[in-house]
């Protein structure tokens, strides 16, 4: 254990951060000579909110490059439902036992990550959503928690350990106001001191209703205004909202945008995307419901095999024209023009192909753009703006 009681990369790496019914297992299968050759998939038999977004990948293959045993997936930012497999092992069985737990873990976690990002990103309606989340989780697994939101399609990130390639964003808490004498102490000096190219948002909720705290920050140069407390105001959060929004506008602030963070959820995204110019989501990000992946033999010996309640026989998932998916037994021939989603990455232990976030991150804004076009045709004619409708793209940006 390290100093902070998490576990090192080489313990993981090693095969020794495990369940010990895997420990257990493969000695008596050593004992007993047994070690057949197996295919084993990872499937989900539920998902929280309908479809999910496979992340996780880049750790699996970096666990298992080295490890005698081939490797199919979805590639990182690739839709899938309930039942269909998202990875699978082939190899002999001890080769591979003990590292179920870490398999699963890496792809459990990023996962739920992942698909709730995409879910919000979708609600948001092309409103900017950021991560702020990862003080909601151990430090230790920043890096792993800012990558999925990036893949899940955040438009930017809070921690500084998050990996090259995103932006990091964000510019005061509650406690840098209450270091000076007044908040109009804080903006200034903020407005001052802080690097250029960081926007001057200003939090304004830290003494006083965030109506007059706002007013008072636009005069100070915000060009946006934080309201950081919706879970404990009492009342109408979209009251408080609108009312900020007519006072500005009213006083001349009419480019001073506004930005919703403090334990924002996925349904308050859908109740103050007419609203609010931005969202910075927490808990409902970092804190996501895992997906529940298992993993399970469907192949023994290259002879279908499963337990009850799993499909026999290792299988290739289809993505059909009509933006359906089918999963058939491989070799089976598939209907025309579908997409086979499984994909080769480690073949005998040696990595033939990597995980590239960025890849990952455009199938999902792809997916994204499709599902929000699919819910504006399904309000046309109708309302463009409102709160069942669908918005442009903000010019907001952190």
């Amino acid at each position: 254990m390290g100093m902070f009681d998490t576990v090192s990369d080489e313990t993981i790496k090693e095969g020794r951060c495990t369940d010990i019914y895997f420990v257990r297992t493969e000695e008596v299968l050593e004992k007993e000579k047994v070690n057949p050759l197996v295919s084993m998939e990872v499937t989900a038999a539920a998902l929280p909110d309908g479809w999910g977004i496979v992340c996780g990948l880049s750790d699996v293959l970096a666990l298992l490059s080295g490890v005698p045993v081939a490797v199919d997936a979805m590639p990182e930012g690739t839709l899938f439902y309930p039942g269909e497999p998202v990875l699978r092992i082939t190899g002999h069985y001890r080769d591979f036992c003990r590292y179920e737990t870490a398999i699963l873990g890496f792809l459990c976690h990023a996962s739920g990550i992942t698909s709730a990002t995409a879910h919000i990103i979708c609600e948001a309606r092309g409103r900017p959503v950021y991560s702020f989340g990862s003080r909601r989780q151990h430090p230790a697994i920043a890096t792993m928690i800012e990558r999925a939101a990036w893949i899940g399609g955040v438009d930017g990130v809070s921690n500084t350990c998050a990996p090259d390639g995103m932006p990091i964003v964000g510019t005061m808490p509650h406690a840098m106001v209450m270091c000076f004498p007044t908040p109009e102490d804080a903006w200034r000096a903020f407005d001052r001191d802080a690097p250029a190219d960081v926007p001057r948002i200003m939090l304004c909720d830290t003494y006083c209703d965030e109506k007059t705290e706002s007013l008072r920050a636009a005069g100070c140069g915000a060009t946006a205004v934080r309201l950081d407390t919706p879970r404990s105001r009492r009342g109408n959060m979209r009251s408080i909202i609108e009312e900020v929004r007519w006072e500005l506008d009213s006083q001349g602030y009419s480019r001073v945008k506004i930005f919703l963070s403090g334990g924002v959820t996925k349904e308050d995204v859908t109740a103050y995307r007419d609203c609010a110019d931005a969202f910075g989501i927490g808990g409902a990000i970092a804190n996501a419901p895992v997906i529940d992946f298992a993993m399970d033999i469907v192949e023994i010996d290259k002879k279908p095999k499963a337990k009850r309640g799993k499909k026999s026989g290792i299988k290739q998932v289809y993505q059909l024209v009509c933006d359906k998916h089918r999963t058939l037994p491989v070799g089976q021939v598939p209907p025309a023009n579908a997409i086979p989603l499984i994909r080769s990455y480690i073949v005998d232990g040696r990595v033939v192909q990597q995980s590239d976030m960025q890849d990952a991150r455009k199938r999902v804004l792809a997916l994204i753009h499709h599902t929000i076009e699919a819910n504006e045709d399904k309000t046309k004619p109708g309302k463009k703006n409102g709160k069942n409708g669908s918005q442009k793209k903000g010019t907001f940006s952190l």
